[in-house]
């Protein structure tokens, strides 16, 4: 064996070394990339896609998605036990603009609007308007009657914590994933407006007022 082979051999290893060195920091950076994404997948401000399905919704520039009269869809069966314990189902209220909020406690976007929630939940109560949340999301109420205190947030919320609400809307109306997200249904219980976006107090009164307006 030559006087050279020692260190030939050093120098392999090494180069090796840092090939598995680079394969390693790349399967690490790609990891962290992915659990990034499903972050602010789980919460985020949302987006205009409902993941397919035939809805009607024409979605505007400034992402709120409006159906017109005569081709709105129903609402699915809505009830179920409230975060107070209570008992509700969203078709008693029936004849009433009814605003449906999808929110969790855990949720940044949703503390965000939650302010402007509340202000025109109580703007509006005399006006024939039904505002109700969906909490998801949150493994026990205490942390969503929390939420609701801090806020304000004097309407009620049905407590779904696993989705299962969510999921009896034909497809394409809600993105499971986008939270927060609202809806309007008019006085006939059908879907008129959607944002799957926090939405400010412009945007919610401009989702809310003309469906309002409509006789």
């Amino acid at each position: 064996m030559s006087a050279d082979s020692a260190p030939q051999r050093s120098n392999r290893t090494t180069r090796a070394t840092e090939r598995t060195r680079r394969v390693r920091r790349s399967a690490a950076l790609a990891a962290g990339l992915a659990a990034t994404a499903l972050l602010v997948s789980a919460c985020g401000s949302g987006g205009t896609s409902g993941g397919g399905g035939n809805t009607n919704f024409v979605t505007g520039t400034d992402g709120i998605a409006t159906a017109a009269e005569g081709e709105r869809t129903p609402a699915p069966d809505l009830s179920g036990k409230t975060i107070a314990g209570k008992t509700l189902d969203v078709a008693d209220y029936k004849g009433k603009v009814v605003v449906l909020n999808v929110w969790g406690s855990w949720c940044n976007p949703c503390r965000a609007e939650a302010k402007y929630f509340a202000k025109v939940s109580k703007d509006y109560a005399g006006k024939g308007v039904q505002f109700v949340g969906i909490n998801t999301r949150d493994t026990s109420t205490g942390a969503a009657l929390a939420f609701e205190k801090d806020w304000g947030i004097t309407y009620p919320s049905l407590y779904d914590p696993t989705g299962k609400l969510l999921l009896r809307f034909k497809k394409g109306t809600l993105n499971p994933q986008a939270i927060p997200s609202t809806l309007i249904l008019d006085r006939d219980g059908k879907i008129a407006a959607r944002s799957l976006s926090a939405l400010s107090e412009e945007r919610l009164l401009k989702m809310l007022k003309p469906v309002v307006a409509e006789k």
